[in-house]
Protein backbone atom coordinates (compact mmCIF):
# COMPACT_ATOMS: atom_id res chain seq x y z
CA UNK A 1 0.00 0.00 0.00
CA UNK A 2 1.09 3.43 -0.74
CA UNK A 3 1.22 5.86 2.01
CA UNK A 4 1.84 9.79 1.65
CA UNK A 5 3.37 12.03 3.90
CA UNK A 6 2.62 15.64 3.60
CA UNK A 7 5.76 17.71 4.33
CA UNK A 8 6.42 19.55 7.76
CA UNK A 9 6.67 22.56 5.70
CA UNK A 10 3.17 22.95 4.72
CA UNK A 11 2.04 23.40 8.19
CA UNK A 12 4.73 26.07 9.18
CA UNK A 13 2.96 29.15 10.54
CA UNK A 14 -0.98 27.89 10.63
CA UNK A 15 -3.14 30.74 12.57
CA UNK A 16 -3.84 29.93 15.99
CA UNK A 17 -2.33 26.45 16.17
CA UNK A 18 0.75 26.71 18.41
CA UNK A 19 0.20 23.23 19.72
CA UNK A 20 3.32 20.60 19.99
CA UNK A 21 2.90 17.08 17.66
CA UNK A 22 2.13 13.87 18.83
CA UNK A 23 2.29 10.46 17.09
CA UNK A 24 1.58 7.06 17.61
CA UNK A 25 1.58 3.94 15.12
CA UNK A 26 -1.36 2.35 13.61
CA UNK A 27 -0.48 -0.34 11.09
CA UNK A 28 2.70 1.23 10.28
CA UNK A 29 1.41 4.66 9.49
CA UNK A 30 2.11 8.20 11.71
CA UNK A 31 -0.79 9.07 12.96
CA UNK A 32 -0.55 12.78 14.85
CA UNK A 33 -2.78 14.20 17.59
CA UNK A 34 -2.63 17.48 19.71
CA UNK A 35 -2.56 16.56 23.40
CA UNK A 36 -2.72 19.53 25.87
CA UNK A 37 -3.18 19.79 29.21
CA UNK A 38 -2.65 17.94 32.60
CA UNK A 39 -1.75 14.59 31.70
CA UNK A 40 -3.91 13.40 34.37
CA UNK A 41 -6.97 15.74 33.72
CA UNK A 42 -10.30 14.24 32.39
CA UNK A 43 -9.54 13.79 28.63
CA UNK A 44 -11.55 15.74 25.63
CA UNK A 45 -11.35 13.87 22.87
CA UNK A 46 -12.04 15.90 19.87
CA UNK A 47 -13.00 14.21 16.46
CA UNK A 48 -12.87 15.79 13.32
CA UNK A 49 -14.95 14.67 10.23
CA UNK A 50 -13.94 15.26 6.64
CA UNK A 51 -12.41 16.77 5.22
CA UNK A 52 -11.59 18.35 8.29
CA UNK A 53 -8.83 17.85 10.40
CA UNK A 54 -7.63 18.96 14.37
CA UNK A 55 -7.08 22.73 13.06
CA UNK A 56 -10.83 22.60 13.09
CA UNK A 57 -10.53 22.64 17.22
CA UNK A 58 -8.10 25.41 17.54
CA UNK A 59 -10.60 27.26 19.01
CA UNK A 60 -11.90 24.90 21.48
CA UNK A 61 -8.61 23.80 22.96
CA UNK A 62 -7.35 26.39 24.91
CA UNK A 63 -10.61 27.26 26.99
CA UNK A 64 -10.85 22.94 27.29
CA UNK A 65 -7.35 23.50 28.95
CA UNK A 66 -7.99 26.49 30.77
CA UNK A 67 -11.12 25.16 32.47
CA UNK A 68 -8.24 22.07 33.84
CA UNK A 69 -9.01 19.08 31.16
CA UNK A 70 -6.97 17.53 29.11
CA UNK A 71 -7.52 18.21 25.58
CA UNK A 72 -6.80 15.40 22.59
CA UNK A 73 -7.63 16.00 18.96
CA UNK A 74 -6.22 13.25 16.42
CA UNK A 75 -5.99 13.57 12.81
CA UNK A 76 -7.67 10.81 11.64
CA UNK A 77 -5.85 8.53 8.97
CA UNK A 78 -5.82 10.28 5.47
CA UNK A 79 -6.13 13.82 7.14
CA UNK A 80 -4.01 16.61 8.61
CA UNK A 81 -0.22 15.42 9.59
CA UNK A 82 -1.13 11.81 9.78
CA UNK A 83 -0.17 9.74 6.94
CA UNK A 84 -2.07 9.20 3.75
CA UNK A 85 -2.98 6.08 1.75
CA UNK A 86 -2.92 7.18 -1.82
CA UNK A 87 -6.06 5.29 -3.21
CA UNK A 88 -9.37 5.48 -2.24
CA UNK A 89 -9.95 1.61 -1.87
CA UNK A 90 -7.38 1.70 1.14
CA UNK A 91 -10.05 3.17 3.17
CA UNK A 92 -12.76 1.85 4.62
CA UNK A 93 -15.53 2.59 7.62
CA UNK A 94 -13.94 -0.62 9.25
CA UNK A 95 -10.12 0.28 8.88
CA UNK A 96 -11.14 3.93 10.40
CA UNK A 97 -12.78 2.15 13.94
CA UNK A 98 -9.63 -0.15 13.86
CA UNK A 99 -7.55 2.61 13.33
CA UNK A 100 -8.97 4.58 16.04
CA UNK A 101 -9.54 1.79 18.45
CA UNK A 102 -5.51 1.03 18.16
CA UNK A 103 -4.96 5.20 19.09
CA UNK A 104 -6.86 4.62 22.21
CA UNK A 105 -4.98 1.42 23.03
CA UNK A 106 -1.80 3.14 22.41
CA UNK A 107 -2.53 6.05 23.85
CA UNK A 108 -3.88 4.27 26.60
CA UNK A 109 -6.95 7.44 26.99
CA UNK A 110 -9.05 7.11 29.80
CA UNK A 111 -12.16 8.95 31.74
CA UNK A 112 -12.66 10.51 28.48
CA UNK A 113 -15.44 13.38 27.08
CA UNK A 114 -16.36 12.21 23.76
CA UNK A 115 -16.66 15.00 21.26
CA UNK A 116 -17.76 14.25 17.93
CA UNK A 117 -18.73 15.69 14.54
CA UNK A 118 -19.19 14.83 10.83
CA UNK A 119 -17.19 11.40 10.43
CA UNK A 120 -15.88 12.44 13.94
CA UNK A 121 -19.35 11.05 14.86
CA UNK A 122 -19.33 7.61 13.03
CA UNK A 123 -15.89 6.56 13.83
CA UNK A 124 -16.43 8.42 17.56
CA UNK A 125 -19.19 6.75 18.61
CA UNK A 126 -18.29 2.88 17.18
CA UNK A 127 -15.08 3.66 19.14
CA UNK A 128 -17.14 4.33 22.52
CA UNK A 129 -19.45 1.76 22.39
CA UNK A 130 -16.29 -0.70 21.58
CA UNK A 131 -14.75 0.68 24.48
CA UNK A 132 -17.30 2.13 26.85
CA UNK A 133 -14.76 1.31 29.91
CA UNK A 134 -13.11 4.16 28.86
CA UNK A 135 -15.72 6.90 28.16
CA UNK A 136 -17.38 8.86 30.66
CA UNK A 137 -19.68 10.70 28.96
CA UNK A 138 -20.54 11.97 24.95
CA UNK A 139 -21.30 15.54 23.39
CA UNK A 140 -22.94 14.81 19.64
CA UNK A 141 -22.16 18.00 17.77
CA UNK A 142 -23.70 17.75 13.86
CA UNK A 143 -23.63 13.76 13.39
CA UNK A 144 -24.60 10.62 13.38
CA UNK A 145 -24.35 6.92 13.38
CA UNK A 146 -26.17 5.79 10.11
CA UNK A 147 -27.11 2.03 9.53
CA UNK A 148 -28.59 2.55 6.12
CA UNK A 149 -31.95 1.93 7.12
CA UNK A 150 -32.63 5.68 6.89
CA UNK A 151 -33.16 7.74 3.76
CA UNK A 152 -30.06 10.20 3.96
CA UNK A 153 -30.98 14.13 3.10
CA UNK A 154 -30.41 15.10 -0.61
CA UNK A 155 -27.90 17.70 0.91
CA UNK A 156 -25.96 14.60 1.87
CA UNK A 157 -26.04 12.85 -1.75
CA UNK A 158 -25.28 15.64 -3.37
CA UNK A 159 -22.32 15.84 -1.74
CA UNK A 160 -21.83 12.34 -2.13
CA UNK A 161 -21.70 12.90 -6.03
CA UNK A 162 -19.40 15.96 -5.82
CA UNK A 163 -16.94 13.90 -3.99
CA UNK A 164 -16.84 10.94 -6.19
CA UNK A 165 -16.78 12.64 -9.71
CA UNK A 166 -15.82 16.42 -9.58
CA UNK A 167 -11.93 17.02 -10.82
CA UNK A 168 -11.93 19.81 -8.68
CA UNK A 169 -12.23 18.97 -5.19
CA UNK A 170 -10.96 22.63 -3.18
CA UNK A 171 -10.61 21.36 0.40
CA UNK A 172 -10.41 25.07 1.66
CA UNK A 173 -13.06 26.37 -0.26
CA UNK A 174 -15.10 23.12 0.79
CA UNK A 175 -14.94 24.02 4.77
CA UNK A 176 -15.64 27.73 3.57
CA UNK A 177 -18.93 26.65 1.87
CA UNK A 178 -19.87 24.68 5.00
CA UNK A 179 -19.77 27.10 7.18
CA UNK A 180 -21.57 30.93 8.00
CA UNK A 181 -18.87 33.01 8.75
CA UNK A 182 -16.15 34.32 6.59
CA UNK A 183 -13.31 32.36 6.53
CA UNK A 184 -9.71 34.20 6.55
CA UNK A 185 -7.63 33.47 3.48
CA UNK A 186 -4.97 32.11 5.96
CA UNK A 187 -7.71 29.64 7.43
CA UNK A 188 -8.42 28.38 3.82
CA UNK A 189 -4.71 27.91 3.53
CA UNK A 190 -4.65 25.93 6.56
CA UNK A 191 -7.05 23.23 5.84
CA UNK A 192 -5.62 22.83 1.96
CA UNK A 193 -2.31 22.44 3.76
CA UNK A 194 -2.72 18.40 4.54
CA UNK A 195 -3.13 18.49 0.80
CA UNK A 196 -0.21 19.64 -1.25
CA UNK A 197 -1.93 17.79 -4.34
CA UNK A 198 -5.22 15.65 -5.36
CA UNK A 199 -2.78 12.12 -4.98
CA UNK A 200 -3.22 13.19 -1.01
CA UNK A 201 -6.95 13.66 -0.69
CA UNK A 202 -8.23 10.07 -1.44
CA UNK A 203 -9.19 9.73 2.33
CA UNK A 204 -11.11 12.73 1.60
CA UNK A 205 -13.02 11.91 -1.52
CA UNK A 206 -13.09 7.94 -0.08
CA UNK A 207 -14.96 8.84 2.90
CA UNK A 208 -18.73 10.27 1.92
CA UNK A 209 -19.33 6.92 -0.33
CA UNK A 210 -18.37 4.98 3.13
CA UNK A 211 -21.99 6.01 4.76
CA UNK A 212 -23.97 3.25 4.94
CA UNK A 213 -26.47 4.29 2.41
CA UNK A 214 -28.42 0.70 2.17
CA UNK A 215 -29.44 -1.25 4.67
CA UNK A 216 -26.56 -4.10 3.08
CA UNK A 217 -23.92 -1.66 3.41
CA UNK A 218 -21.07 -3.47 4.98
CA UNK A 219 -20.79 -1.45 7.87
CA UNK A 220 -24.52 -1.49 8.87
CA UNK A 221 -24.19 -4.83 10.98
CA UNK A 222 -21.57 -3.18 13.15
CA UNK A 223 -23.59 0.18 13.45
CA UNK A 224 -26.43 -1.52 14.03
CA UNK A 225 -24.31 -2.89 17.07
CA UNK A 226 -23.51 0.49 17.84
CA UNK A 227 -26.83 1.74 18.32
CA UNK A 228 -27.58 -1.63 20.79
CA UNK A 229 -25.05 -0.39 22.92
CA UNK A 230 -26.62 3.32 22.92
CA UNK A 231 -29.81 2.00 23.75
CA UNK A 232 -28.74 1.00 27.17
CA UNK A 233 -25.95 3.91 27.21
CA UNK A 234 -26.89 5.61 30.67
CA UNK A 235 -23.80 7.49 31.19
CA UNK A 236 -24.51 11.24 30.24
CA UNK A 237 -24.89 12.22 26.07
CA UNK A 238 -25.67 16.17 25.21
CA UNK A 239 -26.67 17.47 21.98
CA UNK A 240 -25.30 20.13 20.50
CA UNK A 241 -26.22 20.73 16.87
CA UNK A 242 -26.21 23.70 15.13
CA UNK A 243 -29.37 25.10 13.46
CA UNK A 244 -27.91 25.94 10.26
CA UNK A 245 -26.76 22.55 8.20
CA UNK A 246 -28.72 21.15 6.15
CA UNK A 247 -27.15 17.81 6.47
CA UNK A 248 -27.60 16.61 10.49
CA UNK A 249 -30.43 19.44 10.92
CA UNK A 250 -32.92 17.50 12.99
CA UNK A 251 -30.71 14.55 13.77
CA UNK A 252 -30.30 14.92 17.33
CA UNK A 253 -34.00 13.64 17.81
CA UNK A 254 -33.02 9.94 17.20
CA UNK A 255 -30.29 10.14 20.10
CA UNK A 256 -32.88 11.83 22.44
CA UNK A 257 -35.60 9.49 21.94
CA UNK A 258 -33.13 6.30 21.96
CA UNK A 259 -29.92 7.11 24.34
CA UNK A 260 -31.20 6.95 27.95
CA UNK A 261 -28.14 9.03 28.84
CA UNK A 262 -29.55 11.62 27.10
CA UNK A 263 -33.11 12.45 30.36
CA UNK A 264 -32.14 15.57 32.20
CA UNK A 265 -29.34 16.82 30.22
CA UNK A 266 -28.96 20.84 28.85
CA UNK A 267 -29.28 19.98 25.16
CA UNK A 268 -28.42 23.19 22.93
CA UNK A 269 -28.91 24.42 19.65
CA UNK A 270 -26.11 26.06 18.39
CA UNK A 271 -27.30 29.41 16.81
CA UNK A 272 -25.98 31.10 13.35
CA UNK A 273 -23.67 27.88 12.66
CA UNK A 274 -23.48 25.70 9.92
CA UNK A 275 -22.02 22.29 9.16
CA UNK A 276 -18.88 22.91 10.39
CA UNK A 277 -19.39 24.81 14.14
CA UNK A 278 -16.36 24.76 15.89
CA UNK A 279 -15.28 27.34 13.07
CA UNK A 280 -18.50 29.04 13.33
CA UNK A 281 -18.69 28.83 17.30
CA UNK A 282 -15.82 26.87 18.74
CA UNK A 283 -15.41 29.15 21.83
CA UNK A 284 -19.19 28.37 22.38
CA UNK A 285 -19.25 25.05 21.69
CA UNK A 286 -16.13 24.84 23.92
CA UNK A 287 -18.42 26.46 26.94
CA UNK A 288 -20.89 23.77 26.29
CA UNK A 289 -18.52 20.90 26.72
CA UNK A 290 -16.88 22.37 29.69
CA UNK A 291 -20.33 23.29 31.74
CA UNK A 292 -21.38 19.81 30.83
CA UNK A 293 -18.68 17.80 32.33
CA UNK A 294 -18.72 20.61 34.99
CA UNK A 295 -22.48 19.43 35.84
CA UNK A 296 -22.22 15.72 35.51
CA UNK A 297 -19.52 15.73 37.72
CA UNK A 298 -21.79 18.50 40.13
CA UNK A 299 -20.09 21.41 39.89
CA UNK A 300 -22.46 23.98 38.76
CA UNK A 301 -19.96 26.44 39.14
Amino acid sequence: MKVLRTSAKRFADLPDYPFAEHFVEVDGMRLHYVDEGPPTAETVLLMHGEPSWSFLYRHMIPPIVDAGLRAVAPDLIGFGKSDKPARKSNYSFQKHVDWMNRFLLETDLRNITLVCQDWGSLIGLRIATENSERFSRIVLANGGLPTGDQELPRAFHIWKAFASYSPWFPIGRILQRATISELPAEVVAAYNAPFPSGAYKAGARAFPRLVPCTPDDPASDANRAAWKVLEAWDKPFLTAFSNRDPVTRGGAQAFLDKVPGTKGQPHTVIRNAGHFLQEDKGPELARVVIDFIKGSNGDRK
